[in-house]
């Protein structure tokens, strides 16, 4: 029998060596991400364990991890609050199947079209409104629905926690989870051996038992319990009244933002390993499997997650495998030790989910953003604060409405080039660049200040780009200028009358081009037919 090769062990112990690191940080994000989205923790679990025996088997990106991730949190959490946990089910299928489709119809490329300051905005919006709410997880109180609501009524939840023996014995606690989530990472030879994330929800569970706190925890529901499959009554609910049109902006919401998270998370993954690239169709296929799965068992949504990616591939793993192990490795937990859930304290949870918070706004990339793109750093600040004022679709949507807006402006730079300014004859101006009826006011201001008593020639041949609306309006101005001018004032550069220039100065130069090659194409038409027929006569 042949023994299989030295490097095929090698893999294989690199990968099994990541999928337990990454397991180590999978499980307090899962729980976490599940609490703050007001679901059982087991769903964080269950949607982790999908995307690493399912996602992880299908082909797309090799070594990127996916599970719930705490850029949905927010989302998912109004989506409970509308249409109850059976409702979250038949979204997430949804949103599955539309992303199977947009994969099956090869889109996944364009995702890497959107505004990475739409996307960064997006990412700090979700930030501040998960940082706002987990605030008031972290003193076992409750948080308000709305954005807004959660950062207004934090003055009054200062107070309120002063007062409160066990509200600060909960805030504590979370501070110290924090405090370790910061400073673990230093400590490398221990960071080596165990993931912040988990030490730092270790250390929690450990500090309560201890110390006998007075402070909430997980409620556990057991994994078979917490799975809600939808069924006919859930999408009777979602198409009934006025809920259809809400129901589809979520789902709408649920596809973009976890396909642009994933795509653009791959795109990072590859830039930190030497392996194969994503193919960014198959990729969006796999985690629109994932999600119908997810949807299928009543779960939350998944995407790729840059933290667990980045995990994995920092622990060494070369195919893969890593992340179908960490799935094995979550189905067993889940299944061998629910009660382990119940122990876990929720100031500890909200910790973890206000550091993740933090890490998802650039704070760091948006000073040199304002120095040397000022418009993109405008976008970005715009779609956060629109997030944190209405909610995740619309503020998505108000930010790329205004990256559309920002791009049009830009890209349509225009410039006139005017001679003989200085002489006493014709006054010679060339258009070049893009005109379109956002810069109509600049080309009409400068047309308007030359000097109305003098002939001026429009040369239109620069232009890579005209609208309807410039087209009109220039149009309109030469024949008023034409019209101010008169006709009987003489041109003293070329030696004729206004009325014999008027034809030749006043229409643009394009258009006199285009009047000449079509006069030149019928004079040819006509000495071809002419021909025809002297032909035929002498037959």
């Amino acid at each position: 029998m042949k023994r299989p090769p030295v490097r095929d062990f090698s893999t294989l112990r690199a990968d099994f060596t990541a999928s337990i690191v990454v397991f180590l940080v999978a499980v307090p994000l899962c729980v976490g991400v599940a609490v703050a989205s007001g679901v059982p923790a087991e769903l964080g679990l269950v949607t982790g364990i999908v995307g690493g025996l399912l996602t992880g088997l299908l082909p797309g990106s090799s070594l990127q991890v996916s599970g719930p991730a705490a850029g949905l949190t927010v989302l998912v959490y109004e989506a409970v609050q509308e249409y109850g946990l059976a409702g979250l089910g038949g979204l997430v299928l949804i949103a599955g199947l539309l992303q199977l489709t947009m994969g099956a119809l090869r889109l996944g490329r364009w995702f890497r079209a959107i505004s990475v300051a739409v996307v960064q905005g997006m990412l700090a919006g979700i930030g501040l409104v998960l940082i706002a709410g987990q605030l008031y997880t972290l003193v076992d109180a409750k948080a308000p629905a709305s954005g807004l609501d959660k950062i207004g009524e934090l003055p009054r939840l200062a107070a309120d926690t002063a007062g409160s023996g066990d509200a600060l014995s909960a805030f504590a606690l979370g501070a110290c989870t924090i405090a370790v989530l910061v400073l673990w990472p230093r400590w490398r030879r221990a960071a080596r051996v165990l993931p912040a994330p988990l030490a730092a929800v270790a250390l929690a569970t450990l500090a309560v038992f201890l110390l006998d706190l007075p402070v909430a925890k997980v409620e556990v529901h057991g994994l078979v319990d917490a799975v809600n499959l939808p069924g006919g009554d859930t999408f009777s609910a979602l198409v009934e009244g006025g809920a259809l049109v809400g129901a589809l902006g979520t789902v709408i919401a649920f596809t973009l933002i976890a396909s642009a998270e994933s795509l653009f998370s791959a795109a990072a993954v590859d830039r930190m390993h030497d392996g194969p690239r994503t193919d960014y169709d198959k990729e969006l296929m796999a985690q629109g499997a994932g999600n119908a799965v997810c949807g299928v068992l009543g779960a939350l949504p998944m995407t790729a997650v840059i933290v667990r990616s980045s995990a994995n591939v920092s622990a060494g793993a070369k195919t893969k495998a890593s992340r179908v192990l960490h799935g094995v490795w979550l189905l067993a937990f889940a299944a061998a030790f629910p009660a382990a859930l119940g122990i876990i304290p929720v100031a500890a949870l909200a910790g973890v989910l206000v550091h993740a918070g933090w890490k998802l706004m650039p704070v760091k990339d948006f000073a040199p953003l304002w120095r040397t793109h000022r418009g993109e750093a405008v976008v970005l600040a715009v779609t956060a604060l629109a997030i944190v004022v209405t909610n995740m679709f619309e503020g998505v949507l108000i930010g790329m409405g205004l990256a559309i807006a920002k791009t049009a402006w830009e890209t349509s730079h225009v410039h006139l080039e005017v001679d003989g300014i200085e002489d006493t004859g014709t006054i010679r101006v060339r258009v070049v660049g893009n005109a379109t009826f956002l810069r109509l006011p600049k080309i009409l201001d400068q047309l308007e200040a030359l000097p109305r008593d003098r002939r001026t020639e429009l040369d239109l041949s620069g232009l890579r780009h005209m609208d309807h609306a410039c087209a009109m309006e220039l149009t309109g101005w030469a024949e008023r200028h034409d019209a101010a001018v008169g006709p009987t004032v003489p041109d003293d550069a070329s030696g004729c009358t206004a009325d014999d220039a008027s034809d030749r100065t006043q229409k643009p130069a394009g258009a006199e081009q285009a009047a000449h090659a079509e006069q030149a194409e019928q004079a040819e038409r006509s000495e071809r037919s002419e021909r025809k027929e002297t032909a035929g006569s002498r037959t």
